[in-house]
């Protein structure tokens, strides 16, 4: 099979790499300032674990490689006006949302938002990052830097946030993982919650929603979608195309993971729909240092990242799963008496998604 090189060289690309060893798969990944002749570049397949990338030596040289795969679809769904553009061309749901180009559109925004707007920018920006909640009063409190370079969407009261991780082939065939549930503290995902049944008519809905733009973008590999859960129905958040944060529970809690899934895509293997049997539980670990007591608990899957320890900054994640949502509680329990309190209410959370969504 040929080599896939990663162009990113993060969590993402590592996990990547592991995915493609039991199956013989080399998967390099690289930084943007490598030297593109260090690696077997022209007998690969590309890839990507970000969406965005400055023009370096070797992201110029892959610009113009013919098996860079999805190559001009990264700078557009990179772009939130883009994006947001194609998911109205699509007609479907997301947040009301406009340019932000003058401040003299505050009135009308306000006016129209229900006085409760989300600044984002066009581009860059993660973890909360690059975005302002701002209500009347507040805008002047906006840099003057973000007129002509963000959009603004109006603040949307959600009950709930999901995300749909599914993978397209070359083929146009599709194949989709369970609804995850997600629980985001200061813009930064902590917890996600998967289960293998999850609600009928808003997992038919995700998928007919992802599909239909994975169909127009002819996308091939992985791609998240998440959402906002308003009234019973689904509103568009973001979308990332790439393997993503809350389809790491997949790594431990399905026959296939996102990573194999992705490569599977990419290098025109086989791509059945993965089996999903068990609940699941996904902990990132922010800003954490590793605790090998974690390890006492038999539900717990430690995926460390052998990065630096910092504030803020994602360093791992445990995974859990078990058929019976009880075991997924109790080892969550024990969890909770091992990990800061900054982690408390999204192990509250989770406990209560197992309670209410099995």
């Amino acid at each position: 099979m040929k080599p896939v090189c990663v162009l990113g060289n993060g969590q993402l690309g590592r996990m990547l790499r592991q995915a493609g060893e039991p199956l013989g798969i080399a998967v390099f990944p690289v930084g943007l300032d490598a030297d593109p002749h260090s690696l077997p570049f022209e007998q690969s397949v590309i890839t990507a674990e970000i969406e965005r990338w400055p023009q370096t030596t070797l992201t110029r040289e892959l610009a113009n490689h013919k098996a860079f795969v999805n190559r001009d679809i990264f700078p557009r769904l990179a772009d939130r006006l883009t994006q947001k553009t194609l998911l109205d061309d699509l007609r479907l749901a997301t947040a009301p949302w406009e340019e932000l180009s003058a401040a003299a559109q505050w009135p009308q925004v306000f006016a129209s938002f229900n006085n409760l707007a989300i600044v984002k920018r066009r581009v860059g920006g993660y973890d909360g990052r690059g975005q302002w909640r701002l209500s009347p009063g507040d805008e002047a409190s906006l840099e003057q830097e973000c007129y002509g370079s963000c959009i603004v969407e109006k603040g949307i009261g959600f009950s709930g946030e999901v995300s749909l991780i599914g993978a397209r082939a070359y083929d146009g065939s599709m194949v989709f993982y369970p609804l995850t549930h997600n629980f985001h503290q200061d813009g930064i995902l902590r917890a996600s919650v998967a289960l293998p049944q999850p609600d009928s008519a808003l997992q038919r809905r995700a998928q007919s929603m992802l599909s239909a733009i994975m169909h127009e973008l002819s996308y091939v590999g992985v791609m998240a979608m998440e959402c906002f859960i308003l009234d019973g129905d689904l509103l568009i958040n973001e979308l990332a195309p790439r393997v993503h944060n809350s389809g790491h529970w997949t790594q431990n809690g399905a026959s296939l993971s996102q990573f194999e899934l992705h490569l599977r895509a990419i290098l025109a293997l086989p791509l059945p729909e993965p089996e999903v049997t068990s609940a699941s539980v996904m902990i990132n670990l922010i800003g954490t240092d590793i605790n090998t007591d974690w390890l006492a608990d038999p539900l717990v899957n430690l995926h460390w990242y052998e990065k630096d320890v910092r504030p803020g900054r994602k360093v791992g994640h445990l995974n859990l799963n078990h058929p019976d949502e009880r075991y997924l509680r109790h080892s969550l329990d024990y969890l909770a008496t091992l990990l800061s309190d900054e982690y408390q209410t999204a192990l509250t959370w989770a406990q209560k998604q197992l309670a209410e969504l099995s």
